[in-house]
């Protein structure tokens, strides 16, 4: 035990990769040279019954590469074990493995204990950190399947608490040290003799054979244990074409008719007994008995193990003690075939190897973009895949699905995809002086305090942005000054909803009707936000959004669209974007090539359906910051009222002493950003405007810093910011 507790001890770092097709080169062979794989947990098997399954498995390396990219020009280096296992959303459960009689851990040879360990620490720690699962259920490989010493796994399953869930029995005859067959046993194979039974083996091509056997199997289990076979007939038919080195039937006949048999899975060093079933004329002359008695002496002499597979009733209650004694007649010896279950919620998890794990290192990140995307996995990764296979990469179905998708969300009647959210607001602008007969050189108002990709956007339009001061409250466009820009070169107006918070469109939308100005809101910080009921992307005359990575909708690159009712809008924004007009068509527009890409639409379909949970997450941590926040040095924007929903991208606040504040968290190992440090119209590329005097834009670029605010935090983290934010103090 002191090698586990030793201070001195250096851990290895285990990283975990979700498993994808990409891998299954990498899996197989592993599984192939390994400690204790066989044929069944290899892709080819347990992708067979993927459509059963959620498929969740891992493949588990040790070392220091920081990215799944960068490892797969690895391989096989480095590869430590890989965890076949399914996902049970319901259940918040994850098995290894469904549908098979067991699918633990699968290790490398030269694995340690310590190592073992420590896989095991990461495989729950990830299952349930990425897919929040309360629950793992083990399976364990037993030893008789390995040509080594094995039992790593169960003793890092009592370090994680386990508790045994499910008790089956095997009976395994040892070929090499048989113990003697009983009387009883060889005289019944000699009645079978007597009356005229022999063996037969069926091929996987005979669906004659097969059919009447499988007729007699689900007779047997239906009339004497209530249950059908796991396979059908059509599915154990086609396990055998694909697998006929590793499945086979043999059967007892008698007169041509089918009185007993079984199927055989043969691995490495095992033939398992995978289905035995015997008719009523087969148990009274010892049909069983005879075949068995043939695997055993002239079969499979050459295996380690002859498995004739689990005695059990439903749920492991009971044995079949009958079939035991049976088995038991010819020298077998038990062997169980126990289930597991880990509670993953329990802090054992967390300490069973007495060392930290990744989670542990004490901080808390301002955006960890890997672990959100990890927490959409398998989904995430499966749907790339389909990509890649497709060949189908731009200008697709699922550009198209997704635009339908997004409008449905958001209530508008056209979604129009473009390559980011720049072109965005770009081209609807550019859309716009096509329809409206805008000249360049007319006005957009605009706050002041946004990235300047929205002013380069309206710069690139060829319009004049005039910019707005924000409210010192809440950040957002001021309407009273907004209404004091006014000039007879305005055309738009473009409220743009920061930090997830929605500006007063009511106000806004009226006072531009009033004066006949197109109102663009641009949503990029506020996916799913609400307003009176309606979300952003349905509350003006069209809405543009950005899908950068860190959003809370967020690609793995960049894409962004355009949301509006007005269909000649969304017919002139797609030409524009596809170069001025219809593929292989007339240029009606000088266009740009603004295209989303088919990954990216993929990638935000797979989250789109889980954005809304996560905004309530980030509404409930921001509840808890609004409230915890006492300092009064540290300025909290006052939660809106019930006419808004925000959805939070970030969480501002303001202080004086922003950047002695920024550096007083970070000490205590909380990271934060800063959205702008420099306000637009004080930058460089931008000199015309230094003239203007803009007091409240100046002093929110002074003082705001955005906290950390992600749904995968957890409570406990904000109530630690919280604490170190009322603790801070310094000497203005």
């Amino acid at each position: 035990m002191w090698l586990l507790t030793g201070e001195n001890r250096e851990i290895a770092r285990m990283i975990v990769v979700p498993y994808a097709l990409s891998y299954k080169e990498i899996w197989d062979a592993f599984v192939g040279e390994s400690k204790n794989g066989t044929f069944l947990l290899m892709r080819d098997y347990m992708d067979y019954h993927a459509d059963r399954f959620f498929d969740c498995s891992l493949l588990i390396y040790e070392g220091e590469v920081e990215g799944v990219e960068d490892m797969r020009p690895h391989g096989r280096d480095g590869l430590k074990a890989v965890f076949p296992a399914n996902w049970v959303e319901a259940e918040r459960t994850v098995y290894s493995h469904q549908g098979l009689t067991y699918g633990g851990l699968v290790v490398d040879p030269e694995i340690t204990q310590i190592e073992v360990l420590e896989v095991m620490q990461k495989v729950m720690q990830y299952y349930r950190d990425m897919l929040q699962a309360t629950t793992l259920v083990y399976k364990p490989i037993p030893y008789i399947y390995s040509p080594y010493p094995t039992g790593e796994d169960l003793y890092a399953l009592y370090r994680a608490g386990a508790r045994l869930s499910m008790r089956n029995v095997s009976s395994v005859v040892s070929l090499r040290n048989p113990l003697r067959m009983h009387t009883l046993r060889r005289r019944q194979a000699r009645k079978a003799l007597d009356h005229n039974f022999y063996i037969d083996r069926i091929i996987e091509s005979d669906h004659e054979g097969v059919h009447e056997f499988w007729t007699l199997l689900t007779e047997v289990l239906e009339q004497h244990h209530g249950a059908r076979p796991v396979h059908s007939e059509e599915e154990i038919t086609l396990l055998m074409q694909r697998f006929p080195r590793e499945i086979k039937m043999f059967l007892v006949k008698h007169d041509q008719h089918i009185v007993a048999g079984c199927v055989i899975f043969v691995t490495r060093q095992v033939a398992h007994i995978q289905y035995i079933a015997s008719g009523e004329e087969g148990r009274k002359y010892g049909a069983l008995d005879l075949l068995f008695r043939h695997l055993i002496n002239e079969r499979y002499r050459q295996m380690e193990y002859l498995d004739f597979g689990r005695s059990m009733a439903p749920d492991g209650v009971s044995l079949n003690q009958g079939l035991i004694f049976q088995k038991e007649g010819f020298g077998a010896r038990t062997v169980c075939y126990d289930s597991y279950e880990v509670a993953l919620t329990d802090e054992a998890v967390d300490i069973m190897t007495n060392a930290p794990s990744d989670k542990e290192d004490n901080i808390i990140r301002y955006a960890d973009l890997r672990a959100v995307n990890d927490s959409f996995e398998p989904r995430l990764t499966q749907a790339i895949e389909h990509v890649m296979i497709s060949g189908s990469y731009l200008q697709g179905t699922r550009v198209h699905d997704f635009e339908n998708q997004f409008a449905a969300y958001c209530g508008a009647q056209y979604c129009v995809m473009v390559a980011n959210g720049m072109d965005a607001l770009s081209l609807t602008l550019r859309a716009y002086k096509v329809l409206a007969g805008w000249q360049d050189g007319d006005e957009v108002i605009v706050p002041a305090n946004v990235h300047r990709a929205t002013l380069l956007a309206i710069d690139e339009a060829r319009l004049t942005p005039v910019l707005c001061e924000p409210s010192l409250q809440d950040y957002l466009m001021d309407v009273e000054q907004m209404k004091r820009l006014l000039t007879e070169r305005t055309r738009a107006i473009v409220p743009v909803h920061l930090f997830g918070r929605v500006c007063p469109m009511d106000a806004i939308g009226a006072w531009g009707a009033e004066h006949g100005l197109c109102v663009v809101e641009e949503g990029s910080h506020a996916h799913g936000a609400l307003y009176r009921g309606q979300h952003v992307g349905h509350l003006a005359d069209a809405a543009t959004f950005s899908f950068h990575p860190s959003l809370n909708l967020g690609a793995l690159g960049d894409a962004g669209c355009v949301t509006t009712d007005d269909a000649r809008l969304a017919d002139v924004l797609r030409q524009m974007a596809n170069y001025g007009g219809e593929p292989h068509g007339e240029c009606c527009y000088r266009g740009i090539n603004s295209h989303a890409d088919e990954l990216q639409a993929t990638v935000l379909s797979v989250k789109l359906p889980r954005l809304d949970a996560d905004n309530e997450r980030r509404q409930h941590l921001a509840r808890l910051y609004a409230e915890g926040i006492q300092n009064p040095l540290v300025n909290v924007p006052p939660l809106p009222a019930k006419a808004e929903q925000p959805v939070f991208y970030g969480f501002p606040v303001r202080c004086p002493a922003r950047e002695q504040l920024q550096q007083f968290l970070l000490e205590r190992g909380i990271q934060t950003s800063i959205h702008y440090p420099v306000a637009q119209h004080s930058q460089k590329a931008f000199c015309e405007w230094a003239v203007r005097r803009l007091p409240v834009t100046a002093r929110l670029h002074r003082e705001v810093l955005s906290l950390p605010i992600s749904p995968l935090m957890t409570d406990e983290q904000v109530l630690r910011i919280v604490k170190a934010l009322n603790e801070f103090n310094v000497e203005l």
